[in-house]
């Protein structure tokens, strides 16, 4: 069996799938291969401002659409670093380019350059990750506890956070409230 590289697609957790980091999200999987997989959490706001968290790193903003941004919570790993989804173009110093839609960057250069509007016309601000070792996602999907779809920029930065767990299941045709939540066994 060739391995599927989950890298650019929507994680979404499935309805029964009552893990607190993870119900109802979908996650954004940045890299994903033998020895693992990283994504952000895209539809976890926090109630922590992009203005705070920028004051927080000593940079400053005179921009409100930039202050008043909401930052997300990413995953349960790491939940004192920051990352930037964002669409690909400029180079920062420490990004991964993850597809034609999609980067992720982790250093402070990109909030310099968001705080001065000179950075990615799309993106969003996420604080901590999800991780999963090697195998583990790979076993969680065989356990059907996440559905995985191709990614879309739109859901990715656009669409509001409330309708994004749904519009990435309606991707692959699937209506989460028609799901129960309920494993059955054949």
């Amino acid at each position: 069996m060739s391995e599927q590289s989950f890298t650019d697609h929507f994680l979404i957790a499935m309805p029964a799938l009552d893990d607190p980091n993870f119900q109802r999200t979908v996650t954004y999987i940045c890299e994903h291969n033998s020895n693992g997989a990283m994504g952000i959490v895209i539809n976890r706001p926090t109630d922590v401002s992009l203005g705070e968290l920028l004051e927080h790193t000593e940079i400053e903003t005179e921009l409100a659409e930039v202050a008043a941004r909401t930052v997300f919570m990413g995953g349960p790993v790491q939940q004192d670093r920051g990352f930037v989804l964002h669409t690909p173009g400029d180079t920062w110093d420490s990004t991964l380019a993850i597809s034609g839609q999609a980067a992720v960057t982790t250093s402070r250069d990109i909030l310099a350059a968001i705080a001065t509007a000179s950075g990615p016309e799309r993106f969003m601000v996420a604080l901590g990750y999800a991780g999963w070792g090697a195998g583990q996602l790979e076993q969680e999907m065989a356990e059907n506890a996440w559905l995985c779809g191709p990614a879309s920029a739109d859901i990715l930065f656009d669409l509001d956070v409330e309708s994004r767990w749904q519009a990435a299941a309606a991707l692959l045709g699937v209506d989460l409230t028609l799901l129960s939540g309920d494993a059955g066994h054949a």
